[in-house]
């Protein structure tokens, strides 16, 4: 195996992941990307960060986009190489959406296209590279495949799955970032060990309803339409009030949001919140002059993309 474009892009969308009920399995793909290039040289690593992160990240060899890519790399069997890396960043870091996904996917789709060969490196495989380098496939499924996904893994054997839905119309996310971040380790430390078995049910319940409304394909008994469904949908007992002391103002505004009619949850570890359906001017401003962020937002129908190389114009 070798190395056959030396100067490659990709592109990489935002996450949501557990979409409330869906925790650690299901994930929505935003229309928020980070670019990402790379020159291949005999040099040594030189990175150069644009945008969320400048300043912060890691420039050098633990850069994790680096560390997907050299993986990558050493999976495929291909050589490694020196890196001149330029990152566009534009997904918050520590804000619940995916960021360190979509850096791990970034690098490893950096190391296909590099490789230049479409059948190197496919999504599935970039799906369990990214997977195992995650823990956990529930954002790097959406960032690998676009859409809404059900993603599991077997921790036994490793082996990664997902399954892509097709969000119907009326499912337009609209996100509302803090100017706090939470570090994951921080969110899931407030998890307890165990559950019990009513609020499991409950979720199920949920999370498999969510799912089929993700799908398109559901019919409701009765006659509800798509907003009822998904407020009773997205509602969760497993991982959102219980880290309520970790993030009290996420879950305070997921309160109003819910309160005011709208399907808000937490966005993966928080603290950013997210709505899965359009939010009225006057509920944006409001949140605005509290001090969020907020993003309306389509969902990314593509995953990662490949935009300068050899293989760019190769669908995979």
């Amino acid at each position: 195996m070798r190395v056959h474009d030396d100067f490659v892009a990709v592109k990489v969308p935002a996450t949501s992941a557990n979409l409330g009920p869906g925790f650690d399995c299901m994930g929505l793909a935003l229309d928020l990307w980070d670019e990402v290039s790379v020159h291949a040289t005999t040099g040594p690593t030189c990175i150069v960060v644009e945008g969320e992160g400048a300043g912060d990240v890691e420039q050098g060899e633990d850069n994790l986009v680096v560390r997907a890519l050299r993986l990558a790399l050493d999976r495929a069997g291909a050589p490694q190489v020196g890196v001149r890396m330029r990152c566009t960043n534009r997904i918050p870091h520590s804000r619940g959406l995916g960021s360190s996904a979509s850096a791990i996917v970034a690098g490893v789709t950096l190391a296909r296209a590099l490789i230049g060969d479409a059948d190197v490196l496919g999504r599935q495989e970039i799906l369990e590279i990214g997977s195992q380098m995650e823990g956990h496939p529930d954002n790097v499924a959406p960032a690998v495949f676009g859409g809404a996904t059900v993603a599991w893994m077997n921790e036994e054997t490793e082996e990664v799955g997902a399954l892509r839905l097709s969000p119907p119309e009326g499912i337009e996310p609209v996100v509302f970032i803090p100017d706090f971040e939470l570090r994951t380790a921080t969110a899931r430390a407030a998890l307890p060990r165990t559950v019990a078995h009513v609020d499991a049910r409950f979720n199920v319940a949920r999370a498999a309803s969510l799912a089929a409304l993700l799908s398109g394909q559901a019919q409701a008994s009765g006659g509800a339409d798509l907003h009822t469904l998904l407020m009773e949908a997205t509602r969760d007992r497993l991982h959102q009030e219980q880290r309520r002391g970790a993030m009290e103002p996420s879950l305070a505004l997921v309160d109003w949001l819910r309160g005011a009619g709208y399907a808000a949850v937490v966005s993966g570890a928080g603290p950013t919140v997210m709505s899965l359906e359009p939010v009225g001017a006057d509920i944006r401003h409001e949140a605005a002059r509290s001090g969020w962020r907020v993003l309306p937002l389509g969902v990314a129908a593509s995953g990662v993309q490949i935009t300068r190389g050899s293989l760019a114009k190769v669908e995979f």
